[in-house]
């Protein structure tokens, strides 16, 4: 049982370390020097005493436009994918596989966008291959620009993957962003849920694609720890979103550190809002497969112990928690196999079903997972949706 909870420690070890730098991943690198001023800004080290505040971010359509410029006709043509957090970790693995495969275009949405091309021809991606664009998913107003941005490139769209995630185990204050949100809540369930929304009116009574088969699809990556029907799930602090009073609160104009209201815990905060993915992508399914034929899904695609994803972990965590992985519970996946796991989820014909919570196998075969009795909890999904839709500025 010892080793079972290490393995599930990824979204458990969070009771170690300041918090001093929780804001240093939110830094933002572009050819502008008004955006070099606030990345400056948001990378001061914060006070650890204090709850903080993201300051509001401005972008341009120039600035959030690619510098790998659309020269090809057949570049247009062919399928393309957006891909948030497609810089670093799942995200690039998951866009280099889609890009070398030589069939898709790989829109890569970002917050960090130097970072993004720097990555995109290290990893191999083809020249041509892939478009980068900005997009910070904390901030409302950066998500519908960037889908403005989007529209106005010219580029098809077949699919949206929400990949992208924050995640904060050692924070001992919440961090808030200008739109009032919680950061991990903002980021990794507001944002996206604002651009599936958004981008659905690109992707409804759109046909299979000729090239793969596969029909137009909204894929948001969930995870293991937000499942409480798994060990990894029950390690403490387990995920349960209680009856969403911090939600409700933060409608009414005041901030709230945790969806269920309870005091700020930076590891649950996470968990939380993948429990919010996953009943998300079933609230979709229900509202909107039959009338628009897309195909709405989630996934786990394993336990990807090096990513990024940990780099606010405590030093001893990342360097213990690969090998255990590899050596102890052989639940180890490769970044580069996961990345192919999710490109399948993409791509595949056979994975066509909606409204399914995808994992794999060990012999790399992909099953429909079941889910834990809150994520299935279609009631809770609906207020959710109800609640995510007025704080997005989309309620009617």
């Amino acid at each position: 049982m010892q080793a079972l909870n290490f393995q599930a420690a990824a979204g458990a070890s969070h009771s170690f370390g300041c918090g001093r730098r929780q804001l240093s991943h939110v830094r933002l690198h572009s050819h502008n020097s008004t955006q070099r001023q606030q990345a400056e800004l948001r990378s001061a080290k914060p006070c650890p005493c204090r709850p903080q505040r993201l300051a509001p971010q401005a972008t341009s359509t120039m600035e959030a436009l690619t510098s790998s410029k659309i020269t090809h006709k057949s570049t247009v043509t062919k399928p393309t994918v957006i891909i948030t957090g497609a810089s670093s970790g799942l995200g690039l693995s998951a866009a280099r596989a889609l890009a070398q495969s030589g069939d898709w275009h790989v829109v890569m949405a970002c917050r960090d966008f130097s970072k993004a091309e720097s990555a995109a021809r290290s990893s191999g991606m083809p020249k041509g291959s892939y478009t980068v664009m900005h997009c910070d998913l904390a901030s409302m107003t950066s998500v519908r620009q960037f889908v403005d941005n989007f529209r106005a490139s010219g580029l098809p769209l077949d699919a949206v993957v929400c990949n992208a995630a924050t995640y904060l185990p050692t924070a001992k204050e919440p961090t808030f962003t200008a739109d009032g949100f919680e950061l991990s809540t903002a980021a990794n369930h507001l944002g996206h849920f604002l651009l599936s929304n958004l981008l659905l009116e690109d992707l409804k009574d759109k046909k299979k694609s000729k090239v793969t088969g596969a029909s137009p699809r909204i894929i948001i990556v969930g995870s293991i720890t937000g499942n409480t029907n798994t060990v990894a799930g029950n390690v403490p602090p387990k995920a349960n979103l209680g009856d969403m009073r911090g939600l409700a609160t933060t409608l009414n104009g005041m901030e709230s550190a945790m969806i269920d209201g309870g005091k700020f815990d930076g590891a649950k905060a996470y968990k939380d809002s993948k429990v919010c993915n996953m009943l998300t992508v079933r609230e979709f399914h229900r509202r909107y497969h039959d009338s628009t034929g897309v195909t709405f899904a989630s996934l786990y695609p394993g336990c990807i112990a090096d990513t990024g994803l940990f780099r606010n972990h405590v030093k001893l965590f990342r360097t213990l928690f690969p090998p255990f992985q590899k050596y102890i519970t052989k639940g180890y996946v490769s970044q580069e196999d996961a990345g192919r796991r999710l490109a399948q989820v993409v791509t595949d014909p056979k994975l066509d079903q909606s409204g399914v919570y995808w994992s794999w196998n060990n012999q790399s075969e992909s099953f429909e997972n079941e889910v834990s009795e809150e994520v299935s909890d279609g009631v809770k999904g609906q207020k959710l949706w109800d609640l995510s839709e007025k704080l997005v500025g989309l309620a009617h």
